[in-house]
């Protein structure tokens, strides 16, 4: 069997699933992406290069979508090459969500496609219009959401199957859609992120934290509204003063994952520290940009409460690693977040818009940590029943992908 996995930062959501279909023998891997990644053993790694910037300025509406016909193109040539070369993958498994997968069926019309659908865009009951509350959503936002699922829609239409991580993620699709989509998360691997290992965390400063401290974490790949870090920066003026001895650990970059970029410039952090300046003891918040995963998981394992806030939007592996390791959790009350956290039996749940709320909730964590302990196994149980890697994913997606470019009927799952 050949397996051709498409990712614009393959391996991605594709990591375990690749290198575990690699290991198998007589089926051959092809992974390709645009951005340089490590490489996995067992797997042909290739890059396709950066479509060029269109020439003329489309409609506003087009803006993203252009850009993903273009990372059509120049994935879809990069395929082509590929065939040239001999490639015939018996599965193409991609993530849709930078248009890569436009055109792979007409290169391979003979494969089986598998996308994995991550989100589909809608003007109400998700993201857009979440943030600030009680907003109407105008109608020029409303048409620009609708026209961002374009690209997605044409997808739909070519692909064979899919696989959403989430049920709520999958429950945002169309009605016709859900029937070809499996609900499989791409699982953690409860091995590795486990309550058993190191549980030291080194600040920018040198300073070394331990169990010994009191740690209240906070984690998203870049600082962002789409993960509550306004929210999160305005309640730690009220958490610090209810907890003068807490430390508070900020993990994430600068950038911008999702959403827009401050108007005025600059980065979210510096927006938050400009609105709070003189509200907060700055020696007692530790930001520390990105970190190893390693590192990660040894911040999970000795925070007393971690903090994760999220719009309606895709669920971050960040949460489930962090139960996994055995930490409390304090989670917004938003989907997806309410699919894995019952409040006051996995983990707790909090307003994602009162600050003051979650300040109270955040010290009374920490106040308590022996009230935590059955939430923190609850937690680690959860992760092991529902998203363990070798036990439940990894196998449910095998079994979806061996179905599929057999073309016998997709598997269903149990919970």
């Amino acid at each position: 069997m050949q397996i051709l996995f498409l990712h614009q930062n393959f391996p991605g959501q594709y990591r375990h699933l690749a290198a575990a279909m690699a290991r198998r023998k007589g089926v051959k891997v092809v992974g390709l992406g645009q951005n340089e990644t490590p490489l996995l053993p067992g797997i042909t790694q290739l890059r396709y290069k950066p479509p060029e910037p269109g020439k003329t300025t489309p409609h506003p509406y087009l803006l993203r979508t252009e850009g993903h016909i273009r990372h059509g193109q120049a994935a879809a040539r990069a395929v082509l090459e590929l065939r040239k070369k001999g490639l015939r993958p018996d599965l193409i498994c991609a993530h849709p969500g930078w248009g890569e997968a436009l055109f792979v069926k007409d290169v391979f019309p003979e494969a089986k496609m598998i996308l994995y659908w991550e989100y589909f865009f809608r003007s109400a009951g998700g993201d857009i219009g979440f943030d600030p509350p009680g907003v109407p959503v105008s109608l020029d936002e409303a048409a620009r959401t609708r026209v961002q699922n374009t690209i997605q829609l044409i997808q739909l239409e070519a692909a064979d199957w899919g696989v959403s991580p989430t049920r709520w993620q999958w429950s945002r699709y169309p009605d016709w859609a859900r029937d070809r989509i499996s609900v499989i998360h791409e699982g953690i691997d409860t091995a590795i992120a486990s309550p058993h290992g190191p549980a030291e965390f080194r600040l920018p400063d040198g300073r070394v934290l331990t169990k010994e401290d009191e740690v209240a974490s906070f984690v998203a790949r870049n600082l962002e509204p789409y993960r509550g870090f306004p929210q999160f920066m305005r309640a730690l003026p009220a958490f610090q003063k209810l907890r003068p001895r807490a430390h508070v650990v900020v993990v994430g970059g600068d950038g911008v994952s999702y959403g827009r970029a401050p108007a005025q410039g600059g980065s979210w952090r510096d927006v938050m520290l400009r609105e709070l300046d003189g509200q907060l003891d700055l020696s007692r918040i530790h930001f520390t940009g990105r970190v190893s995963y390693p590192n990660l998981l040894s911040l999970f394992r000795l925070t007393r409460a971690h903090l994760y806030l999220t719009y309606p939007f895709v669920l971050s592996w960040s949460m489930l690693d962090a139960m996994a390791c055995g930490a409390a959790i304090l989670g917004s009350s938003t989907a997806p977040v309410t699919e894995v956290i019952q409040d006051g039996i996995n983990g707790r749940l909090t307003d994602f818009f009162n600050p003051a709320a979650i300040a109270e909730h955040l010290a009374a964590m920490l106040a308590d940590p022996d009230a935590q302990a059955p939430l923190k196994a609850a937690a680690r149980r959860h992760v092991e029943t529902h998203y363990d890697l070798q036990a439940i994913c990894l196998p449910r997606q095998m079994a979806l992908l061996d179905a599929i470019a057999t073309g016998q009927p997709a598997p269903e799952f149990d919970g």
